[in-house]
């Protein structure tokens, strides 16, 4: 990979991913800027920030004009893409656009089917066009760029900084201990990537001139096992001194009791019905992994995770203890201590917010 200093843009910079590419491309001495609005969080020291509004017209006109070498975007909405690509693309030496598996129109296989793309103009941030928003954008850059556009879609993104969150709940409701409502089948396919190990991979991909398009995502293993490594990872760093208590409850009953899946208040990270979404958590890593990525270790995903958040940990997502106690009463077919419930509430060492509006 090369070593020369190069000129790098990142789209965001302020939060999660983008934070994360414009933190290791600093380290890596490159000369970073940061452009956003910079209403969602500060961007890594050391980085230029040039404010930017995608929203308005003349938004980026701050960097029009400007050259780098390399150009990161996390976008959604096809419309904030078209002024920037006007503004940058004939004077970008490698574009990276960050989309999703969500691309995909079907998410019960393995398919290479696309939504449909939203219109270039869309301004819609709704989740149900979210797949057809990043396809649109994928045209755009590929139009745009040609041979110099990398286009990678990354399943589930975790690790330290995860604003939705849907591993955290896992590791620190294992450090709590007691009875633990896991959700079956346990051979539901569940898969991630490393948000460290995709944006080092980003930046070698752009020091190496990669281009083309790519699933960006681990292996997938079965729930149970995904599980399993969890508490095999808290028992190395002494957070645990056994396994967990693992109660496990049939996907028929979880969707009985209308409990969210994926994300958000009240929820159950990673689980989703199968095998409406075993396509979805099964996706090919090989190709990525051909060409440069690096996979870390459940086990270490989580050590950095523990080591970052769980000092002081809130998290977006997960089951309040009285949530799980009732489902596990219904489980059990008993009654739910409501003393011990509330304990349980009052005493917990983290906190699953409200909710509020989505993540952007």
């Amino acid at each position: 990979m090369s070593t020369q200093p190069k000129r790098v843009l990142v789209l965001g910079g302020t939060v999660y991913l983008s934070h994360k590419i414009a933190a290791l491309a600093l380290e890596r001495g490159h000369r970073v800027t940061v452009a956003s609005r910079g209403a969602s969080g500060e961007p890594p020291e050391g980085a230029e920030f040039v404010a930017i509004d995608r929203s308005v017209e003349g938004g980026v006109d701050a960097l029009r004009g400007r050259e780098f070498d390399a150009v990161f975007d996390v976008a959604r909405i096809p419309a904030h893409v078209g002024p920037v690509l006007d503004a940058l693309a004939d004077g970008a030496g490698h574009w990276s656009f960050i989309s999703s598996i969500s691309a995909y129109a079907e998410h019960a296989t393995v398919t290479d089917e696309l939504y449909e793309p939203a219109p270039d103009d869309s301004t819609d941030p709704s989740v149900e066009v979210y797949g057809a928003s990043k396809v649109a954008i994928e045209n755009m850059v590929r139009d745009r760029l040609g041979d110099r556009a990398l286009v990678t879609r990354p399943g589930l993104i975790v690790g330290a900084g995860d604003p939705v969150d849907r591993l955290g709940y896992w590791p620190l409701r294992f450090s709590e201990g007691g009875e633990i409502l896991a959700p079956g089948p346990r051979e539901r396919p569940v898969q991630w990537i490393d948000v460290e190990d995709y944006a080092t991979w980003l930046l070698d991909a752009a020091d190496a001139g990669l281009t083309g398009t790519f699933d960006a995502i681990g292996d997938h293993i079965g729930m149970e096992a995904f599980f399993d490594g969890i508490a095999d990872a808290l028992i190395e760093q002494g957070v645990l001194k056994e396994r967990p208590d693992l109660t496990w409850v049939s996907q028929e009953f979880i969707l009985e009791q209308e409990v969210t899946a994926w994300a958000g208040h009240e929820s159950l990270g990673f689980w989703a019905p199968s095998p409406d979404y075993d396509g979805h958590g099964s996706r090919p890593s090989a190709p990525a992994v051909a060409a440069g990525l690096r996979l870390s270790t459940l086990a270490t995903t989580i050590e950095r995770w523990w080591n970052t958040n769980s000092a002081a940990p809130t998290l977006r997502a997960g089951l309040s203890r009285r949530r799980e106690g009732e489902l596990l009463a219904a489980w059990h077919g008993t009654e739910a201590d409501a003393e011990a419930l509330e304990r349980y509430d009052r005493e917990r060492s983290f906190k699953v917010p409200p909710p509020t509006a989505p993540p952007g």
